[in-house]
């Protein structure tokens, strides 16, 4: 087993290090010149190169631990650049080495997930896409060899899985729309009550079995992007029912801030979401390891099972530069979303800042 020895990371300045270096080397040096002398009995080219091969030594035990990090970082390197997992990066030093060292984990640990995750896409985009075209297929060679006739339910089984396919592009178009910053917001006043019930009756229908029930004053009004709005609802009322037990329901209340703002709430009564998930879950391709209710698919996210859902509503909020996050709820998961009034514009002219996209930022 090969050793590692730094005895300099705890100090905090390479500068500081190296001068300890060549101090260390000095000191050592001189000692063994004057034990040779003194002690020993050596003539002075005896001591003299005793005493420099005795700092070399010195020299290299310390240099060595001051540069172990750059070695490290570039067997990493070298395996990231063949497609291998990157060895791990001691970061214990407290110098500018070691500020490097750190961000270099961090960033191939971001590197690691983006990689895990782009895998995941293709599997879950593979997988989502197998079962409707499959379907479309099937029902499509039966209208074509006269097995079924081209009546209104064939029809309409055949459209749902064409639209089922167009919602899972949809979501993509969205991420890819989120990743270069291209879309805009158009912000109007929204009868928040219509929205909300348009949203209900469409996931009622595309969800049997649970109740939707609707909890948003007549007269409220927000200011937002509707098709931005509607986008939230949507990813929130199909992942809640998604999870709700059979038979159970999912309650949608929407009031104001106060301040011209808009908080939304959507509660199921499913079996929840760990404490420790509650961050993860809005994540893309992220599924939560909840046990579903009988007959649902797989993971806590919204989208179809894809993982996509919960990921479109947090940059939909985040675009009015608000929030969202999983929050405590006495029964199931409760995800609360806040949506403030666009800023006031300044009294001298001047153009507010529009909101960013945060895709990064956490409720």
């Amino acid at each position: 087993m090969r050793l590692d020895l730094r005895p300099l990371d705890p100090v905090r300045s390479i500068k500081a290090k190296l001068g300890l270096l060549v101090a260390s080397s000095i000191v050592a040096g001189v000692l063994t010149t004057w034990i040779g002398f003194d002690y020993l009995g050596w003539r002075g080219r005896w001591s003299m190169a005793f005493a420099v091969a005795v700092g070399l030594i010195v020299t290299q035990v310390l240099a060595h631990g001051m540069t172990s990090p750059l070695r490290q970082m570039t067997s990493a390197a070298r395996e990231m650049a063949a497609g291998r997992p990157a060895t791990p990066v001691r970061t214990t030093s407290r110098d500018e080495v070691g500020e490097l060292a750190r961000a270099f984990t961090a960033m191939s640990r971001d590197l690691a997930k983006v990689d895990r995750q782009r895998r995941d896409l293709l599997a879950n985009v593979a997988h989502e896409l197998k079962t409707p075209v499959a379907a479309l297929r099937a029902q499509l060679e039966n209208l074509v060899d006269g097995v079924r006739e081209p009546d209104g339910p064939a029809l309409t089984e055949a459209l749902d899985q064409t639209e089922r396919l167009a919602a899972l592009v949809e979501d993509l178009l969205d991420l890819a729309r989120a990743d270069a910053g291209v879309a805009p917001l158009r912000r109007t006043a929204v009868a928040v009550r219509a929205v909300a019930d348009d949203v209900a009756h469409e996931v009622g229908i595309a969800r049997p079995g649970r109740d939707v029930l609707v909890d948003v004053p007549e007269d409220l009004t927000a200011d937002a992007d509707p098709a931005r709005l509607r986008q939230v609802l949507v990813n929130l009322v199909d992942n809640a029912a998604r999870h709700a037990t059979e038979g159970g329901r999912v309650d949608v209340r929407c009031r104001s801030d106060g301040a011209g703002g808009l908080v939304v709430e959507v509660t199921d009564d499913g079996p929840g979401i760990p404490r420790d998930q509650w961050d993860a879950v809005f994540e893309r391709f992220e599924h939560g390891t909840t046990p579903e209710p009988a007959g649902a698919p797989a993971g806590r996210s919204g989208g179809g099972g894809t993982g996509l859902g919960l990921a479109i509503a947090r940059w939909a909020v985040a675009l009015h530069g608000g929030r969202i996050a999983v929050v405590p709820s006495p029964r199931g998961c409760r995800i609360r979303a806040e949506l403030p009034a666009a800023p006031v514009a300044p009294s001298n002219g001047t153009t507010p800042n529009a909101p960013t996209r945060q895709e990064t930022s956490r409720a």
